[in-house]
């Protein structure tokens, strides 16, 4: 009878043989059973369904409900039935209370900020929140208003969040960014210019001084930030003057580990110091951007014609550095680490601008690069001016280094921009003991893109930089 009334229970055979073996018992055992018969083995079926699945229970839950069960079955039961049957809503993460960046006008000074503490790895990064919860009502505000948008009306813009802090349209500020790997308690943040316009469009990433002794990256960054005007403004522009932080007050190239931070982008978060630096910067400011111009000098010594590197193959690249005016392009697929190598296989549009030579302000190359990073917010709708392009300048898809050939002191007959024919003198090499001087020509037809100031040489020094089989746009 204990088998039949629990055979629709979709009893195991062997629990259905168990209970076989024990109806056969006795008289005295059949008594007992019979006492028990009232009260099905509710916990026990229960319990093994649990134990193979946890659906299982939950879906055997009404059953129990119909069959009429004792007080004491029932009280142990009842907790877990409505566990089970009203599942519990997932816990929700506490909101947290929006960080909105201070409106700062940039032309004024100003304190720098704290730098926001980076999120733990368990925790959602504040700017997926923020996306994540303003996703819906971005649609839905989308939606309501495209059929009222018109080409006279310019779409207004929407909170950019960067850096922990909510960037509200309209408004420029001053954040701050730290990578983390200094000493506790002597910490350096590095300042982060933000302008958010009060129009939507694209982002545009400006980094100067990845090298630290590159100064006029640093004074085009600095102009081109503070001309800009929030209220005219459609779209973001982000900028770093300063990456190597480090490397800037101590007037090097590199970082303190002696490396060339522009040589391990996207970096790693577990390897070396200069690892970890470009992959702070890398996820904190860059993945932001639309649009980057990374802005470098000569190294050492050397200076270089304001000019463009960038890769002409790639066919979005070659269309993005249509926007600078006056600005000779070089081709360049770019190493493995560089910045703007990194920035381009993560989908961002991004060159190199060369202006000048390091360890110096140069006022003729910063109101080059200046100019250009205006034509090109010009050129993609961002500001609104009276531009005068100039002409085209030509594009060179190859370029090579002419080196001295002697030791001694070099003086140039040559400046930058200067075409030069194939056997031209360049320059010469002037050995101050024997009073020998050695001419430097020309390998080929082009022009002088970078070149050597005059200074002390040895036997195989790239003396001078010639772009060569220019094509100039629109011929």
């Amino acid at each position: 009878m204990l088998f039949q009334r629990h055979h629709n229970r979709t009893t195991p055979t062997w629990l259905a043989c168990l209970v076989l073996s024990m109806t056969s018992a006795g008289a005295a055992a059949d008594s007992q059973n019979a006492e028990a018969d009232s009260e099905p083995p509710v916990n026990l079926v229960a319990q093994l369904a649990e134990d193979e699945s946890v659906e299982d229970v939950v879906q055997s839950e009404p059953l129990h409900n119909t069959k009429k069960t004792s007080p004491k079955a029932k009280a142990p039961a009842e907790p877990e039935t409505t566990k089970s049957v009203e599942a519990e809503p997932a816990p929700t993460k506490p909101q947290q209370p929006r960080k909105i960046a201070p409106n700062v006008d940039l032309k004024e000074v100003a304190p720098m900020p704290e730098p926001e503490p980076e999120p733990a790895p368990d925790t959602e990064p504040a700017d997926a929140a923020a996306t994540d919860s303003a996703a819906p009502d971005e649609s839905t505000a989308t939606e309501e208003s495209q059929p009222e948008v018109t080409e006279s009306e310019p779409i207004p813009s929407e909170t950019f969040t960067i850096l922990g802090k909510e960037v509200l349209p309209g408004t420029s500020t001053r954040l701050a960014w730290s990578p983390n790997i200094q000493i506790a308690g002597l910490s350096q943040i590095t300042p982060v210019l933000v302008v958010n316009g009060a129009h939507a469009g694209p982002t545009l990433c400006l980094t100067g001084a990845i090298h630290g002794d590159e100064l006029n990256g640093i004074e085009i960054v600095r102009r081109a930030m503070y001309d800009l005007d929030p209220a005219k403004l459609s779209g973001q522009v982000v900028g770093v003057p300063i990456v190597n932080l480090t490397g800037f007050q101590q007037g090097s190239r590199y970082l303190p580990d002696r490396r060339d931070l522009n040589r391990y982008f996207p970096g790693r978060p577990d390897g070396t110091l200069a690892d970890r630096i470009a992959h702070s910067l890398f996820n904190s400011v860059i993945r932001h951007c639309d649009m980057l111009v990374d802005i470098h000098t000569g190294s050492l010594k050397r200076t270089n014609l304001p000019q463009l590197r960038a890769d002409m193959n790639n066919p979005e690249v070659a269309e993005f550095t249509k926007g600078f005016d006056r600005m000779a392009v070089v081709h360049s697929s770019g190493s493995e680490g560089m910045l703007r190598t990194a920035a381009v296989n993560a989908g961002i549009r991004a060159v190199t601008l060369e202006a000048g030579e390091s360890l110096r302000i140069q006022e003729h190359q910063i109101k080059a690069g200046v100019n250009s990073l205006n034509s090109l917010m010009e050129k993609h709708g961002m500001i609104s001016r009276m531009f005068v392009w100039g002409d085209p300048q030509p594009v060179y898809y190859d370029s090579l280094w002419i080196r001295a050939q002697h030791g001694g002191i070099l003086f140039s007959e040559v400046a930058l921009g200067d075409r030069v024919s194939e056997g031209e003198i360049l320059g010469y090499v002037s050995d101050p003991i024997t009073n020998e001087q050695y001419p430097i020509r020309s390998n080929a037809n082009g022009r002088v893109i970078g070149m050597a100031v005059d200074q002390v040489v040895m036997a195989g020094f790239a003396a001078y930089h010639i772009g060569t089989e220019a094509e100039v746009p629109g011929e």
